[in-house]
């Protein structure tokens, strides 16, 4: 458990207003309940005194905060997993996830999660739901993953991704030879018999991916991709909605190769193990003052050698 200490005076702005209704507005990294709730309990005193929830503050009153916060009951065990950080600070972390990392526990994946990993990092994300994470990454793509570090935080940047205010951009390496970028604007929903997959279905959610050409290649296209909205397996299913899946992709893509290419090129097309989808680049607004946070992750080195081994004879865009 974390131990918490606050203390505030009551200024003549917030004089004859409800307690848990000022402290909501002077601590908002808490909830009004979670205040309320120490309030009754005696963890809060206003001059040294406990008080109700109700209570009706003056001016001058000095209140004061001792409690214990406690794990979310959903986190898992923390464990000395190394973390490459893009960025931290009071606010925010924002983290480079390799591939093959699940990013939290579940069926299969006990732990050794990413999650295993930012309670080892930062203790102080223990009591925030699935350790602050905002959003998720497939296990086996790869890059920026943003993470609260309060809950005043976590509630903004929740917010944040409903209102389409956080810029994820992704590179992904596709089947064939794109001529032009454009947008998908197709909803997703579950597959109706394999509930793991998602489909394109009109009585799906709202999607909507965009995508430019970042570099021509010998049988492929390496896209630059920004997401309007964030479901489940939206480029992926996308991609191959389209009919440019992928490379790699065990669940969307296609086997083989194209024609055209040496046996070396073939074999490393062949042979890589997962979807050829990175994270490149995130835009963050602060919680703080709503300036944007920018992050960038490197290409993996094995998705970089495979965009390399397939742009003989090619020119960037």
């Amino acid at each position: 458990m974390n131990s918490i200490k606050r203390e505030v005076e009551i200024s003549a702005e917030h004089a004859g207003r409800r307690l848990d209704q000022v402290l909501a507005d002077c601590w908002s990294e808490f909830s009004r309940t979670r205040l309320s709730a120490w309030i009754r309990d005696g963890q809060v005193q206003v001059d040294g005194r406990q008080v109700k929830p109700r209570h009706t503050v003056s001016a001058g009153e000095v209140v004061s905060l001792r409690a214990e916060l406690e794990a979310h009951p959903n986190n898992p065990r923390p464990e000395a997993i190394e973390l490459d950080v893009l960025h931290q600070d009071e606010c925010i972390l924002i983290v480079n996830k390799p591939p093959g990392l699940v990013v939290h526990p579940g069926s299969g994946n006990p732990d050794g999660t990413l999650v295993n990993a930012l309670l080892h990092h930062d203790p102080g994300l223990a009591p925030l739901p699935r350790a602050g994470l905002i959003h998720r990454l497939d296990k086996d793509t790869s890059g920026c993953l943003v993470i609260a570090r309060t809950m005043k935080s976590h509630r903004f940047l929740v917010a944040a991704m409903k209102k389409r205010r956080i810029e994820r951009h992704y590179l992904a390496l596709v089947w064939g030879e794109l001529i032009a970028g454009g947008t998908v604007d197709q909803p997703l929903g579950r597959h109706p018999v394999d509930r793991r997959r998602q489909v394109v279905r009109p009585d799906g959610r709202a999607a909507v991916t965009h995508y430019r050409i970042a570099r021509r290649l010998i049988g492929a296209t390496l896209l630059d991709v920004k997401l309007e909205t964030g479901r489940t397996h939206q480029i992926r299913v996308h991609m191959a909605h389209i009919r440019h899946p992928i490379i790699g992709d065990p669940v969307y893509g296609q086997r083989g190769a194209p024609g055209g290419l040496t046996e070396a090129q073939r074999g490393m097309w062949r042979e890589f193990p997962r979807q050829a989808l990175h994270a490149a680049r995130i835009c963050v607004p602060h919680p703080d003052d709503g300036d944007m946070v920018e992050a960038s992750a490197p290409m993996p080195l094995d998705f970089q050698a495979l965009v390399e081994a397939l742009e003989s004879d090619s020119q960037p865009t």
